[in-house]
């Protein structure tokens, strides 16, 4: 029953890692015209979701970590291996791309558009890197 539980809590931290930024790539649209507390509103959302993440994150390591010593897969099983990577990846994706980019915002002078398009194109890359490790995750494929 702990081991179900402990599945359950891994999985949920996956949904709260991965689920907000969805909602932000519309979310990145409407900062191109965004001003004053609108645009604050918005790139409050986005500090939101990365805080969130790295939290969801924490929960993510501890269960996973807890599964494997609990469970009945090798450390060095390849799914196992490949999703630790992209999670290392994506801790220093998500600790460099985003808050640089949030920063900028409210610097003046900077060329909003430009930003917006990295922002967006930010959140898309994550969103895919943190899919990437779900597929590992859920397929298991075994690649040695």
């Amino acid at each position: 029953m702990f081991y179900r539980i402990l599945l359950y809590l891994h999985i949920l931290s996956v949904i709260m890692s991965i689920g907000p930024f969805f909602a932000l790539i519309p979310m990145a649209k409407k900062l191109r015209r965004a001003e004053g507390e609108v645009q604050k509103v918005y790139l409050d959302s986005f500090r939101f979701a990365v805080r969130l993440t790295k939290h969801a994150g924490h929960v993510l390591v501890v269960s996973g970590i807890l599964l494997v010593v609990l469970g009945w897969w090798p450390w060095s099983t390849s799914w196992i291996v490949i999703t630790i990577v992209i999670m290392m990846s994506s801790l220093f994706f998500l600790a460099r791309a985003f808050s640089p980019i949030l920063k900028k915002f409210m610097e003046v002078g900077n060329d909003r558009e430009q930003l917006v398009k990295k922002l967006s194109w930010t959140t898309v890359a994550y969103i895919l890197l943190l899919l990437l490790m779900l597929w590992f995750m859920v397929t298991k494929p075994a690649l040695w």
